[in-house]
């Protein structure tokens, strides 16, 4: 598997708006669907928080019919 993109943010972010800004998910309605079926995974671990707040370095990974999509999160602060 090849590395994962990385994603430079400013500031707190939290999980929902990470995928959308990764690409992940292609709006709200669909990053909570996709949380919420515990088809997105932080580091590995399940994550069905859409709230959760993100650190530099984290893993995010998607699955989905058409396969795991994943982004790394680069904090630029």
């Amino acid at each position: 598997m090849s590395e994962a993109p990385v994603v430079e943010v400013s500031g707190v972010i939290r999980l929902g708006q990470f995928l959308k800004l990764a690409n992940l998910a292609e709006d709200g309605a669909l990053a909570r669907e996709l949380v919420q079926g515990g088809d997105v995974l932080v580091n590995g671990e399940v994550e069905t928080r859409r709230g959760r707040q993100l650190a530099d370095g984290d893993l995010v990974e998607v699955d989905s019919p058409a396969g795991r999509f994943s982004a790394r999160v680069r904090r630029l602060d």
